[in-house]
Order: C-alpha cells, then structure tokens, then sequence
C-alpha cells in the first residue's frame, strides 16, 4: 500500500485557481497510470492524496523499485495554462502482512510513513517501521492525556537558582514545566512540549506556567525574601498570536508582580524566525520593563547584523559548550566569545548546565554574570526550592 501526497499543493491552488488545480490532479493520474503497473490500482482519496495498492509481489526490492519510479515521475513539469508547473511528492509505503493485516490498518500505516517522508523533507518515500508506529501511538496516547493534565494537576511548575558569579547568591529563578503521568511517571518536555505545540495546547498551558510563576514570585516577595527574576520560557506559537503582549500584561496585573521581576526567554531558532514580527512583540515586551534574553545562544545560525537590532538584555550560553569547557579548547573558545561579544554590545551574560566548581571558575574569570546549573541545584519542585531559598537566607 503507498499513501501519496503532493508537496505544497495548495500553493498551486491559491496561485492559479482551483480549477487549474483539479487539472493538475487529473495530470497527475494520468502519468501515475502510465508509471504504475497494469495490474496496480491507483485511487484519489480526496485533495491531493493518492492512494496505490501493488499486488503480486514477489519481494521487497519490487516495491522500492516502484516506488522510486513513482517518485522519479515528478521529475517532469507539467504543462498547466501554458507553463511548466513542477510538483513533488512524499509518498509512504507498508506491507502486508507485517504492517497490518486489514486495508484500515495498512493505509493508516503508510499515511503514518508519508507524513515522516514529509519531515524528512519531502520529495522522498519512507517505509513503514514499527519503531516508526510505536511513537506515532505514543504521541497519540500523550496527546489524548495531555489535554486533561493541567484540570487533573499532573503539571507542576520546578524551579532552578541562577546564581551570581560575583557574590555566589540566588538572583533568579527559571520557571520549569514538570508532567507527573499517573502511569508513565515523570514525562520530559522534550516529548510533551513540541505535542502541546501542535495541538494549540501550548496556549492554556504557557499562560498557566506564566501565571504560576508570576504568581509565586510575589508570594516570595510578600514572605520578606530578597527581589529576583523568574524567568519563563516562550514558545514559537505563543508568539504567532497577536494578543502576546496583552496576555503577559494581564498576568502581571493579575498577580501583582512588577515588570522587572519577570524575564522571558525565547530560543535562538524563535529569534531568527519571522523577524520583524517577533521584534515588534519583544519591543512591546521590553517596553512594560520585562527583561529578555535569548536561550541556547550559539546553537543556531545566528545573524550577528540581527542580534544588534533585538530588544534584548542577555544571551544564555548553551550548556553543550559550558560542558565541554575543561575537555575541549573549542568549547572554552566559543564560551570566551560569546561572554566577550555580549559584554561589546552591552548584554548580560548567564551559563547554563554548570556542574562543577571548574567550569564555574572558568566562567567568573571571564566576566560571566550569572550561571546556573547542577553544581548549585538541579530544578526543584516549590517545597524543595522554598527550603533552599530559606537555607540561603539565613546563611
């Protein structure tokens, strides 16, 4: 069974109408029927899917010969209103009977395949892997729990110190999402995040992260403590809605939390991504007195000519280079570098994933200001982060 889609066909269809568009389609069959096998029954399924059932096989290299001649067929533009339109596809393939036994099943695993030909790139076919269908049904079950974790309380926000290279003290704090699953126990935002993005979730659940830390910030504040950051990180789809700006602004009112307690971070990658947009909400940001750095800073390709123009106060050094400080002369090179140019252009500068008194040596020596990491304290939960705040205090 292969599961076909044509790559960014709905630019073909906003660009020259739709009518144009189902005579593209009926192009593609035509040369599909030509490209394919007497015997093998080719259907569309609806838009721009194509769905191909190849019988009499004899053997796995078959259909990968087939598959790369359908593939291959795209090569040729198409003649539409008396131009070349050049198309390409992703294309998923499963066998049976080791991807599935019943058409529902064999087309759902080859629609599974197709969508990670799209990830990968497009213009390719991937097979089905059971590996491949163990994580789609984990993403699945995940998501369908994800939906109901923050009203159950599975999520719970951690905290982890940022300390001052100068005087060793606490000055902040960076806010940490943590989801306790009844079943699967303590689940990484690396797995959960990203289905949150996809799902719109990110929303309720980044403004519910926002609100707690805000929140609990004030709560220290009111209990005597010394003022500090807490820091909250900021998804690409929270900043692609409009009311970004409005929404911060209401938690800080809400809470009673001043401006200059909150920093928000934001990923290298998001900063470099729809750039006139993302400067516009940072400035709104940083003109309510917010404070904003960029995190993971080095890991991408980074436009020095733009980093001068984001509103920004600090750049957080990615611990893969922090990490690499004792054993590696080119990780100490770009750590050297970063602290070096941040300090030129008057920015801040915080380490992260610091896990010893070397690095943190190496770090004060060369005008770091802040750091945070192991060595000092892994994220806590808020019990554990209250008794070692009051430790410090009494210290």
């Amino acid at each position: 069974m292969m599961f076909l889609d044509i790559d960014g066909f709905k630019m073909i269809n906003d660009t020259l109408g739709h009518a144009k568009g189902d005579e593209l389609l009926q192009a593609v069959a035509h040369r599909l029927t030509k490209t394919l096998r007497r015997e093998d029954i080719i259907a569309r399924l609806g838009g721009d899917e194509f769905s191909i059932v190849l019988d009499n096989i004899k053997q796995p290299g078959q259909v990968e010969a087939i598959a790369e001649k359908v593939i291959n067929c795209f090569y040729e533009p198409f003649l539409i209103n008396q131009r070349d339109c050049f198309l390409t596809a992703s294309m998923g393939v499963s066998l049976y009977p080791s991807d599935g036994k019943t058409p529902e099943s064999l087309i759902k695993n080859a629609d599974i395949a197709m969508y990670k030909a799209k990830e990968r790139g497009k213009n390719q076919c991937v097979f089905s892997t059971s590996i491949m269908r163990s994580a789609i049904t984990e993403t699945m079950e995940l998501s369908n729990r994800l939906y109901r974790a923050l009203e159950r309380g599975e999520l719970e926000v951690y905290y982890q110190p940022q300390v001052s290279c100068v005087t060793r003290k606490f000055k902040g704090m960076e806010a940490l999402i943590r989801w306790h699953h009844p079943e699967l126990g303590l689940i990484s935002p690396a797995k959960f995040i990203p289905i949150a993005e996809q799902t719109g979730l990110i929303f309720p659940i980044g403004e519910w992260v926002l609100q707690t830390a805000c929140q609990q910030n004030k709560i220290w504040q009111d209990q005597g403590w010394p003022p500090m950051r807490i820091g909250v990180n900021l998804s690409l789809r929270q900043f692609q809605k409009d009311n970004l700006v409005e929404t911060v602004q209401a938690v800080l009112l809400e809470t009673g939390l001043a401006p200059e307690y909150l920093e928000l971070e934001i990923t290298e990658s998001i900063a470099m991504k729809e750039k006139r947009h993302i400067i516009k909400i940072l400035s709104g940001l940083r003109a309510m007195g917010i404070h904003i750095a960029i995190d993971d800073f080095g890991t991408e390709y980074s436009s020095l000519n733009y980093l001068k123009h984001l509103p920004v106060d600090r750049l957080k050094i990615d611990m893969s280079f922090v990490q690499g400080i004792e054993k590696d002369p080119k990780d100490a090179a770009i750590t050297r570098t970063i602290i070096s140019l941040a300090k030129n252009i008057g920015l801040e500068v915080i380490a992260e994933g610091v896990e010893n008194e070397q690095q943190f040596v190496f770090l004060q020596q060369h005008g770091c200001n802040e750091v945070q990491g192991y060595y000092f304290s892994p994220p806590l939960p808020l019990a554990a982060v209250t008794d070692l705040l009051a430790g410090k205090l009494n210290d």
